[in-house]
């Protein structure tokens, strides 16, 4: 078949749980690519020589590579072939927003039927769980120590990489479970957790090994991993844990929730469940502030927990919302109102509980520093809507026990870890740090390319 049949064909759509049968439970939404569907679509590929979907990708993937394999059912090589940018095309797959990324970038987008490489990836990466491949002989052991702080996917990216090259790991978090936002922060109809456990799994095969309940600045310190504990070198992966707040009137009443506590609970606690005693507010009435990833994701979970109405409030229009173009729709069609270009101005109580917000609508002014045009509010149009439940979504920042960590670890004024832009490393002789804690909110693709890049930088360090 020539570019111009290849091009002709249709994209292989997403195979996706009935609405009214996945509102009801948590369970995965897409269903994922038959071996027919994925090779249908790797069929449709047009291999081009530069192939600018690389130039999309924050871990430059060899996606006409990995694709081609598909197109000739090598689903196990097509799996390698990412694995040499990417350790976890499976969960990557899921989460990355591939539309703003490789497929933004892909020649067919310009016909608006871009390759669904996120979905051949996601084939790829289950093809592997279910059927991995033998392992590779890992390099000769170092006898070199290196600790990783997080369990997220900058920390787990480092993690194996450093015990590829032969390096004794140990990854250090905080909570009860490794993951991190993986597990904490992402519901599972988008991302399973065993899903997420099969790539820990296969780390701890590596040698890796997990320490939980481990509060690094409080359990340990940086010095006495790096001193009496022995280790010769540090990544910290902490995150961006705490959660930002609107600064409103009332935002500490009772059933105010910030979307970090809510998803934690929902996710890692087990909260949707009878049999977990972890519980959290089921709200009737529900707002949610914010429109990213984050937002959609407290939407649609606040409609599984039981909740009448859910209803998001945010601040620009569609155009400017950072949410993935699917969670969008996927929100839309789960019952969700969109009410754009409105911003909450204050939490109303009653009886010593959030009963409503009050709201202003706002219209779009000039650009600000982040290139959107920034929200102006309208004078005289304050409403309030009557609410059980809100949960703010707008984004977190470095949790400020992260200055706990390493004393006198050099940051800027919002607590970002400050690191050498080549090597990762900070102030602090053999020390680094990537993902979030470095430099505000990240995708998860932008996370593992900086707990790869991590890697490369300790093994260069530690032999050098």
């Amino acid at each position: 078949m020539d570019a111009k049949e290849r091009m002709k064909l249709e994209p292989v759509p997403m195979r996706e749980r009935d609405v009214s049968e996945r509102v009801a439970g948590f369970e995965e939404v897409n269903r994922g690519y038959s071996e027919q569907e994925a090779r249908a679509e790797a069929e449709r590929c047009l291999q081009c020589k530069k192939a600018p979907c690389r130039e999309g990708c924050p871990v430059d993937v060899d996606i006409p590579g990995f694709i081609c394999l598909v197109c000739e059912g090598r689903y196990a090589e097509a799996g390698l072939k990412i694995k040499e940018s990417n350790a976890f095309p499976a969960i990557c797959g899921r989460v990355c927003p591939q539309e703003r990324q490789c497929q933004a970038t892909c020649v067919l987008s310009k016909q608006g039927k871009p390759i669904n490489i996120g979905y051949l990836e996601r084939f790829v990466g289950d093809y592997l769980i279910e059927y991995p491949p033998e392992q590779v002989g890992s390099t000769a052991p170092t006898g070199k120590k290196v600790a990783v702080v997080g369990s997220g996917p900058a920390g787990l990216a480092a993690a194996g990489d450093l015990a590829k090259a032969g390096h004794q790991v140990t990854v250090f978090e905080a909570l009860h479970e490794p993951g991190g936002v993986l597990i904490y922060g992402i519901p599972e109809f988008r991302l399973p957790n065993l899903t997420v456990g099969h790539e820990i799994q296969a780390l701890l095969e590596m040698g890796v090994q997990v320490r939980t309940n481990t509060i690094i600045g409080r359990t340990l310190t940086v010095p006495e991993l790096l001193g009496v504990i022995g280790f010769k070198a540090v990544f910290l992966a902490l995150g961006a844990g705490a959660p930002i707040f609107l600064g409103i009137e009332g935002e500490n009443l009772p059933g105010v929730f910030s979307a970090n506590e809510f998803l934690t609970r929902v996710n890692l606690m087990r909260a949707f469940r009878d049999d977990y005693d972890t519980p959290v507010q089921r709200g009737r009435n529900v707002v949610v502030i914010g429109g990213g990833n984050v937002a959609m994701d407290s939407c649609r979970s606040a409609l599984r927990l039981g909740a009448d109405s859910v209803t998001l409030l945010y601040r620009r229009t569609r155009a400017e919302m950072p949410a993935r173009i699917e969670e969008v729709r996927h929100a839309e069609e789960e019952g969700v109102d969109f009410q754009l270009l409105v911003a909450p101005t204050r939490f109303l109580g009653r009886d010593g509980r959030l009963a409503a917000v009050e709201c202003l609508r706002m219209e779009l002014g000039e650009p600000d520093e982040s290139g959107r045009r920034r929200p102006v509010p309208l004078e005289g149009s304050e409403f309030t809507v009557e609410i059980d439940q809100a949960i703010v979504a707008v984004g977190a920042r470095v949790n400020p026990s992260a200055r706990l960590v390493m004393p006198g670890m050099s940051q800027d004024e919002r607590g970002h870890i400050i690191v050498d832009p080549e090597t990762l490393m900070t102030s602090v002789e053999g020390v680094f740090a990537g993902g979030d804690v470095i430099g505000g909110e990240e995708t998860v693709i932008e996370a593992l390319s900086h707990g790869r890049r991590a890697a490369r930088a300790i093994d260069e360090y530690l032999n050098s």
